[in-house]
């Protein structure tokens, strides 16, 4: 991830912290300055941000460890000033699989709370529940009230947070997961609309989490109905193999005529039928306005790059596609160049495919499509 800096490892897991998470501390600093309040109060309200953020890890870790288990790898753990983000590869296929997988972060949370209280209680300290200060107060105490706090707002049932995915899990037992995801979605905007009413007569904050949960709920469900739009097909179905490419001595000039040709933005640089790099559109700007049209595409090219095989899953591919941002990708096969898949393809393949699922549904029904009819809801919600 951009603009992330690694700061461990655990479990085998690498640990990255967003440079944005400067920014709350920055915070923490300020508000602390501006309030009067001493350097070792100041220090000790950093150290507090730190130790909850490290708890924070630790629940992505419960979530992580527990998909582990299931044959499900995690990428990297990322902190953010909202919280912790486990990236793992793909959710578990299994509703019961989905249910462990979310309910171990807050079990993580839940178990730190309850040590914190037993190590209170046993020191003789008084629980004042209703006394939280992020700054002041019984350190510990503080601690053990925000690891509640984050067991019950993970635990509100929509997503992104963790409560979503329980009761997807759940909706999905008695149902088709993807209208399970649906579901789940639903609640959580309705949720949604719920906190931005109370938030607009009490607190603001309920603003920004309703609107958090809202397009957190949207953008689960797109994606679910992408990944079952796309589920069993492989990549050899979709690719292009139609598509331009280069030699490593070719100049760039060569490749802005290809640009202006046609619609290709990325190209893959070959000997033979074997990649030898790709050149994407923003590398050959960035080559044109430094070295000129008369450089050599070996000069600008990608030299690691990733690529997908032709009769690899296209929701595989996909993912791969997303985790680097790439607009396209090579497909190989047993080593040689074969296609190229992209995103646009993607989405012409899908919308033939639900113009299809249309014709087929009508013959069904004995009916004749109207010239007129609206395009199918899957397509509006992809596209």
């Amino acid at each position: 991830m951009r603009w992330a800096w690694k700061i461990g490892r655990v479990a085998g897991i690498n640990v990255y912290m967003h440079a944005t998470f400067l920014l709350l501390i920055l915070f923490v600093l300020f508000v602390n300055w501006d309030n009067g309040r001493n350097l070792a109060a100041t220090l000790v309200a950093v150290l507090f941000i730190l130790v909850v953020f490290a708890c924070v890890v630790l629940h992505e870790l419960g979530h992580a460890l527990t998909a582990r288990r299931y044959g499900v790898r995690t990428k990297d753990i990322i902190l953010l000033p909202i919280g912790g983000v486990a990236r793992l590869e793909r959710m578990p296929e299994k509703p019961r699989e989905e249910l462990w997988v979310a309910l171990a972060g807050p079990a993580v949370n839940v178990v730190i709370a309850a040590a914190l209280l037993v190590l209170l209680v046993a020191a003789g300290v008084s629980i004042h529940w209703n006394d939280f200060r992020w700054s002041g107060g019984n350190f510990l105490e503080n601690l053990m009230v925000v690891n509640v706090w984050l067991v019950g707002f993970n635990l509100i049932p929509a997503f992104p947070m963790d409560g979503g995915r329980v009761l997807r899990a759940l909706l999905a037992t008695r149902m088709e997961y993807t209208r399970a995801t649906q579901m789940a979605a639903h609640v959580g905007q309705a949720l949604a609309l719920v906190f931005g009413f109370v938030g607009l007569f009490s607190d603001p904050f309920l603003l920004f989490i309703a609107l958090f949960v809202w397009m957190g709920a949207e953008a689960e469900a797109s994606m679910t109905l992408i990944r079952t739009s796309v589920g069993g097909i492989p990549v050899q179905q979709v690719m292009l193999t139609d598509f331009q490419t280069l030699l490593p001595d070719d100049t760039l000039e060569q490749a802005v005529q290809h640009v202006l040709g046609g619609w290709q933005q990325d190209f893959p640089v070959v000997f033979g039928d074997h990649i030898l790099g790709v050149l994407t559109r923003e590398d050959l700007l960035k080559a044109l306005a430094q070295d000129g049209s008369n450089a050599l595409v070996r000069t600008a090219m990608r030299r690691e790059f990733e690529t997908a095989d032709s009769h690899e899953m296209l929701e595989h591919a996909l993912a791969r596609m997303h985790n680097c941002r790439c607009r396209s990708l090579p497909v190989q096969h047993e080593g040689r160049l074969v296609g190229m898949l992209n995103a646009d393809n993607v989405g012409q393949f899908m919308m033939i495919q639900s113009a299809l699922r249309r014709n087929r549904g009508v013959q069904r029904r004995g009916q004749t499509p109207s010239p007129t009819e609206p395009q199918s809801r899957d397509t509006r919600n992809i596209f």
